[in-house]
């Protein structure tokens, strides 16, 4: 089974360092909160809600800060009127991009987004314009040397994950998102801890740029992550380690 790795090609925004820290339990909160609003507060029922808190727990964000959250979620202390706005748009040559918003404030965060991307040679598209480029798999990362391959193969396969691949110093399973939760039920039933774990947009497939036109697409989706209503930004750009090390 052969792929690259979906967490590598986005390693360049998804670090975690103290000064972003922050802006990131801002963001994790937000998302807590339309899972706790749209399936109720209870992470057993409420899947969404679950991956939500597990995001939030591994970057160390705080048990009050996730309570808080669900709490406004459900009505409980102050309602939250965040909406789900999926913005699709063309990057430096062309590049599809997603890029995946919770705002209480549709007109700025549209002004915003485009700003962004009109300023970085991009351009917004119309609804269903990128859309269809991308698949929405559940992708899990588990460290190599603490499993074994053959043993892993035959886990995630049998709980329905389409791939598997050695990517680093990790494995990396790819599964339709209808199946993430089976797959990762599977491998905590075999004590097995992914490093990451999400449901992501993966491009169908992945289109090649110059050196130059990468970097400027890749700080272009930095840019638009730093926005705080930006949740998640994705491209169907063939990310090299070269771009990643001018960035």
């Amino acid at each position: 089974m052969a792929g690259h790795s979906h967490f590598k090609n986005m390693a360049h925004r998804k670090g975690i360092v103290d000064a972003k820290r922050a802006k990131l339990w801002s963001k994790l909160s937000r998302y807590i909160m339309i899972a706790a609003k749209n399936g109720g507060g209870d992470p057993v029922s409420n899947l969404k809600l679950r991956y939500a808190i597990d995001k939030a727990r591994s970057v160390s964000m705080p048990k009050d800060n996730i309570e808080r959250a669900i709490k406004k979620g459900t009505g409980e202390s102050g309602a939250s009127n965040f909406d789900e706005v999926t913005y699709e748009a063309y990057g430096p040559g062309g590049v599809a991009i997603l890029i995946e918003t919770l705002t209480d404030n549709r007109n700025r965060t549209n002004g915003e987004v485009r700003s962004i991307l009109e300023k970085a040679g991009g351009k917004m598209g119309t609804p269903g314009s990128v859309a269809y480029l991308f698949d929405r798999k559940g992708v899990l990362a588990i460290p190599a040397k603490d499993v074994d391959e053959e043993a892993l193969m035959g886990i995630v396969l049998e709980a329905g994950a389409d791939d598997l691949a050695k990517s680093g110093d990790n494995f990396e399973i790819t599964c339709d998102a209808a199946a993430f939760s089976e797959v990762r039920a599977a491998l905590e039933a075999n004590k097995i801890t992914p490093a990451e774990a999400d449901i992501q947009q993966i491009g169908k497939t992945r289109v090649d740029a110059d050196l130059e036109t990468g970097q400027r697409i890749l700080k272009l989706m930095d840019t638009l992550d730093d926005n705080d209503d930006v949740q998640n930004v994705y491209s169907n750009l063939n990310v090299t380690d070269e771009m990643m090390a001018g960035v």
